[in-house]
């Protein structure tokens, strides 16, 4: 076959490569598209901020902040990401080629740039070579529990492998045969350079350098072309959701729950039952999942032996919608399964596993939400199925009878208090701080002493303060958390009434779910006021002066940051601070997982009222790590953790005391 000929059928043999795999990857893509459109869930996002959004999506995606925070993996992440966009404008490059065959790049001008290009392509697609050496020896020898690995894995590192070493091998021939590439590549390919010279590229006759030349060719195009199809059906379906999906990320760290109208008579259900239910964002979140496992490594559940693994959970309900995609696309909500039911990887162990401390949207690296998806299943577990762990039962009449998860009457809400000289806030309307004290500091043994030393300090700095007392209810937190929205509302429209009736000009607490469900959730019920936790209002009043240090020596410290708290909330620094300070300046001894990668005590979500029968108990697994740290005390900012890590460390033979700040502020003020 003359070159003539084989020019001729290759123009017209890429040229139907190019058409037939867009045509397939435009039918792949519209497909799951099309699924986004047809979910019929409906969401609070709202985009906004774009300048914003622009800068954590340049910052995400294009600098790789997310990845990079586990260091080789993702330093390895970033070799891949770069040298493969790196080589993408050459391949395009010869795409075009193969159908225009004098066309080239620096036709239109800037062959400095050019030359500046293909040396830094050809250096960042060996980094690729070398990330996906160490990507491989994830798999093979190191094969951390939680990475995904399989024939896609696989099947991935071969295809960009081969896309990499073609692009090398192309470039190689271009050297020894500068007509071929329509350009002198010569002192601008370093790598391609070291590839002919092993090879002896240019040892070989003409007609042998064509044939390689074109099997290089032929090889990359083919290849690019087989994983640009691939994609849309495999786990990488991430190259294309995850910048969007980084883009239209909550861009505060507060956030607050679906807010389900329970009183829309139209609708047929509520929470997500099935993959119908979920809304375009959902979807887009599945999509984005890179299965890489960060979310696993740091889930309190899987790691205490739990059936719950948030990556399982964001797979197997993408796989659950995409084998019911048919279904979804007719709009045959009768025809489409539900997500938990017999034989279905979603089991309601998984779902109640979850202690909702967010340490897997904290770490993932491109912000699946992943709590969405297991508090609204909940929700229609609760709402829909009364299917829940048994003992919320109790925990849900007590809290719609006594609006208190014990089931102390409401009317002795404020005994607590009895001799401290506390304030209703029906006898002091005025005050210029409503302290919201909650169910665990007004009926709890333990969070009533924490309750009480935080009366104390308060008073010493001449807070002007006062509660609720029985006007209180529970806040919600637990109800709302544990599926049950219609008693959550409930409780929280009562409150949200009794505020409304003082407009108070700050709302104090001593617990960070209170704290969290006032500050980020009431506001959607009409009740917006500044809400301060008492980690916060106790470091600003020393800071003023009002709070001084009596001499103690507090001994050392351990701190346990509560997930409501630093994950949720931001707030790591105040405690830390206020109580390094009290304690003549000495620094405290932190736990290997502290600050946003702190552990869960457990009592989260709900957990705090449900048995754990599952795997080790994950209030002990906490506990062994502070004892580790051979503090004489462990600080807490919150009452359910102080609760679990007492009990944790007790189960586990230690005796270290477990002290909220404001005992320890008590102790160490005058």
């Amino acid at each position: 076959m003359s070159m003539e000929t084989y020019g001729i059928i290759k123009i017209f043999a890429v040229a139907y490569a190019l058409i037939a795999a867009g045509g397939l990857f435009v039918i792949r893509v519209r497909r799951l598209v099309g699924l986004m459109k047809s979910v019929r869930g409906q969401t609070d996002l709202t985009v906004d901020r774009i300048a914003g959004r622009i800068k954590v999506a340049f910052v995400d995606v294009l600098g790789q902040r997310n990845v990079r925070r586990k260091r080789l993996p993702g330093l390895a992440h970033t070799m891949i990401f770069f040298g493969f966009l790196a080589v993408q404008p050459h391949s395009l490059e010869l795409m075009i080629q193969g159908v225009v065959p004098s066309f080239h790049f620096t036709a239109i001008g800037f062959s400095g740039v050019y030359r500046a290009y293909l040396a830094a392509a050809d250096v960042l697609a060996f980094l690729v070579l070398v990330g996906l050496g160490y990507a491989l020896l994830r798999r093979v020898a190191i094969q951390p529990d939680y990475l995904t690995d399989g024939r896609d894995a696989r099947l991935i590192i071969l295809f960009t492998a081969v896309i990499i070493v073609s692009f090398h091998f192309i470039n190689a021939f271009h050297l020894v045969m500068p007509a071929a590439g329509g350009f002198d590549f010569s002192g601008c390919l370093t790598v391609s350079a070291a590839v002919a010279g092993i090879f002896d590229l240019g040892g070989l006759s003409p007609e042998r350098q064509m044939i390689g030349r074109e099997a290089a060719y032929w090889v990359h195009i083919l290849t690019i072309l087989g994983f640009l199809v691939y994609i849309p059906g495999s786990k990488h379906l991430h190259l294309l959701a995850a910048a969007p999906n980084v883009f239209l990320k909550p861009l505060d760290r507060e956030k607050a729950m679906v807010t389900t109208d329970i009183e829309d008579e139209n609708a047929e259900s509520f929470g997500l039952g099935r993959v119908t239910d979920l809304n375009w964002k959902n979807v887009l979140d599945l999509y984005a999942c890179t299965e890489c496992g960060r979310c696993q490594e740091l889930c309190p559940a899987a790691g205490t032996g739990k059936p719950l693994s948030p990556k399982a959970l964001v797979h197997d309900v993408k796989h659950d919608l995409l084998e019911q995609a048919d279904a979804v696309l007719s709009g045959s909500v009768d025809g489409v399964r539900p997500l938990v039911r017999n034989g279905a990887p979603l089991t309601a162990d998984v779902l109640w596993s979850c202690t909702t401390c967010r340490a897997c949207e904290e770490i993932c690296p491109v912000d699946i939400q992943h709590l969405d998806l297991i508090l609204e299943a909940r929700k229609y577990q609760v709402l829909m199925e009364a299917a829940f762990p048994p003992e919320l039962q109790e925990t849900f009449t007590n809290l719609e009878n006594q609006s208190n998860p014990w089931g102390f009457s409401g009317d002795s809400r404020a005994d607590w208090c009895r001799g401290l000289d506390v304030p209703l806030m029906t006898d002091r309307p005025e005050a210029e701080v409503l302290w919201f004290v909650g169910c665990a500091g007004s009926f709890d043994d333990r969070g009533k002493k924490i309750s009480r030393a935080l009366v104390r300090v308060l008073q010493r700095a001449g807070v002007d303060f006062a509660i609720l007392g029985p006007e209180e209810r529970c806040n919600g937190d637990t109800a709302r958390r544990a599926g049950n929205e219609y008693l959550a509302q409930m409780m929280i429209r009562e409150n949200a009434a009794v505020l409304e009736q003082y407009r108070p000009r700050k709302i104090l607490t001593a617990c960070p779910h209170c704290f969290n469900i006032l500050k980020n959730e009431y506001p959607r019920f009409g009740a917006r006021y500044p809400v301060v936790h008492h980690s916060e209002l106790l470091w600003a009043l020393h800071r003023e002066g009002r709070l001084k240090p009596n001499g103690s020596n507090l001994g050392s410290i351990t701190f346990h940051d509560s997930c409501y708290l630093g994950r949720w909330n931001g707030i790591i620094e105040a405690p830390r601070v206020l109580i390094e300070s009290l304690n003549r300046g000495r620094p405290l001894i932190l736990p290997p997982r502290n600050a946003e990668k702190g552990l869960c005590c457990g009592a989260g979500g709900g957990r705090m009222f449900m048995e754990e029968t599952i795997g080790k108990r994950i209030n002990l697994d906490r506990a062994e790590e502070l004892l580790a740290t051979g503090a004489g005390t462990v600080a807490a900012a919150c009452p359910f953790c102080v609760t679990m890590l007492t009990d944790g460390i007790a189960d586990s033979g230690g005796r270290t005391p477990v002290k909220d700040i404001a005992e320890i502020v008590d102790q160490a003020t005058a």
